[in-house]
């Protein structure tokens, strides 16, 4: 067996206990029994510990490093070394005692954040959370950062993104984006009253399946289960998962949900297997991925192309509900511009001001410039900054979102910015794939989905987001794609 074999087999042992905590944290968001979190928590953090002492040993550790040194590697063994070396210089930085704590405050937290929910009240989440948000200012200390704490969290979502890009992108949605949304309020707004009606939660879900199956997701390679927040997650290519969540009186949540989740389950399952466990494996950042689930869901699943398809079946599914809707008028309903409380079902314009309330509040979060008992009333009063609207109860407020309860801070700006990315990588695939808009009238996805496995999945993380981009489309994340995308699509609906 030769070195990169070898260090190949031990990297690969590695993820197999890390994919072993992953199908544990799948059943403890969708049918793990209540009485289990305890000792799921105790689980999940030892084999944390397990693999976080595996990674950090020193045998492997002056493997990689010699590694690192060797110039006869070919292109992609060398980027996967490269790209380890890089990781275990991280995570040296962190204590097993550190990782095992960690994961003990993730696995109480989301438990706290179930239970809150449940009950309706964030003082029952608060004091899981308060530990947590100590434990991520800790880690910002551990792994280090330059100008702001935020930085280092940043860094671990989208690598080298820092607080002043991402302050320059919503700069520019303040200053382009926020005015052209105010034009739509004040034009004449759609009707979407038909979305609200009772529609057979059965009915939904056995449509959603053909949804993903029309996307090219493969069942054969996945599943799809409930959970309180839908999300995908993969043990390998070969297995990836997704789950929504349907509502009898509002047919949009499992409509987007599961398109949007398609898209994040069609990157994993493109993703190279035969680098299993290595870098190259992994999707290159959060941007990226919230790329491939938003491109599916707003420039694929809220097009007019799209449902000139798919309308007829679904009014064939609901023909009470939607025997006087026509596909256009479906088409307009979906896109309702409009203020609302809850950011997984707000518009593809609104939805932006959703992440920059969360954006400011974790800055201010790791500058200590609020406490956490303070989040309700803070969340709050940004709503009614940034949206005008009054948040009812917490449930609807600072308890919608699960990822405060993972630890995910710094998660939420890559939104934003998948959606941009989106934009641009939709405007190069409509140049480059003859009559596209006329495949999707048709319902044939194959080629665009081709297109999205050869310019991004197949990849891995050989190169990094930025430069991934510019293969694409020839130029860095450019926001006037999204501009333009959305007074195209927007001028017309509402007749700007």
């Amino acid at each position: 067996m030769s070195k990169y074999e070898d260090f190949k087999n031990s990297i690969q042992k590695i993820a197999d206990v890390g994919f072993a905590s992953a199908v544990l944290g799948w059943d403890q968001e969708t049918y793990m029994p209540p009485k289990g979190a305890e000792f799921r928590s105790r689980q999940l953090a030892t084999l944390a510990g397990i693999a976080h002492g595996m990674f950090t040993e020193p045998t492997l550790e002056k493997q990689i490093r010699e590694l690192a040194a060797d110039k006869t590697l070919g292109v992609k063994e060398a980027k996967n070394v490269e790209l380890t070396l890089e990781e275990l210089d991280k995570q040296k930085k962190y204590s097993s005692d550190f990782v095992e704590e960690m994961s003990r405050s993730v696995s109480a937290c989301f438990s706290g954040w179930n239970e809150a929910r449940e009950k309706n009240d964030f003082k029952v989440f608060s004091s899981s959370l308060e530990k947590l948000i100590d434990l991520k200012k800790k880690e910002c200390e551990l792994l280090g950062y330059t100008e702001h704490p935020y930085n280092a969290l940043l860094d671990q979502y989208e690598k080298k993104l820092t607080v002043k890009d991402v302050d320059v992108l919503f700069n520019q949605v303040r200053a382009e984006l926020v005015p052209f949304v105010k034009k739509i309020f004040a034009a004449k707004q759609v009707n979407d009253d038909f979305f609200y009606q009772q529609y057979d939660k059965q009915k939904q879900w056995d449509f959603g399946i053909e949804i993903l199956k029309q996307m090219g997701y493969d069942f054969e390679a996945g599943r799809q289960d409930v959970s309180a927040h839908p999300f995908t997650t993969n043990f390998n290519a070969r297995d990836v998962r997704v789950t929504t969540r349907t509502s009898e009186n509002n047919l949009s949540e499992m409509l987007w949900s599961c398109i949007h989740e398609g898209g994040h389950a069609l990157y994993e399952q493109g993703l190279p297997a035969e680098e299993y466990g290595l870098p190259l494996s992994e999707a290159v950042s959060l941007g990226i991925h919230e790329s491939q689930s938003r491109l599916w869901e707003n420039n694929v699943g809220r097009s007019l192309a799209y449902w000139k398809n798919n309308f007829p079946r679904i009014q064939q599914i609901f023909p009470e509900q939607l025997k006087s809707v026509s596909a256009e008028q479906f088409y307009f309903a979906m896109n309702k511009v409009e203020p609302s409380l809850i950011r997984t079902n707000a518009d593809e314009l609104t939805y932006h001001f959703h992440i920059m309330i969360r954006y400011e509040i974790e800055k201010l979060l790791l500058e200590e410039k609020i406490k956490v008992a303070e989040l309700p009333e803070i969340w709050n009063a940004k709503y009614k900054e940034y949206l005008n609207i009054d948040v009812p109860d917490a449930r609807q407020g600072v308890l919608q979102d699960v990822h405060w309860s993972h630890g995910s801070l710094g998660y939420f700006p890559t939104y934003s910015i998948g959606s941009f990315y989106a934009a641009q990588f939709f405007a190069q695939a409509e140049k480059q794939i003859n009559g596209l808009k006329n495949q999707i009238e048709k319902g044939e996805l194959k080629n665009l989905l081709n297109f999205l496995r050869e310019k991004v999945h197949k990849h891995g993380k050989m190169y990094s987001a930025q430069a991934l981009c510019e293969q694409i489309s020839g130029e860095k994340l450019n926001f006037t794609y999204f501009m333009n995308y959305a007074k195209e699509k927007y001028g017309k609906i509402y007749n700007l």
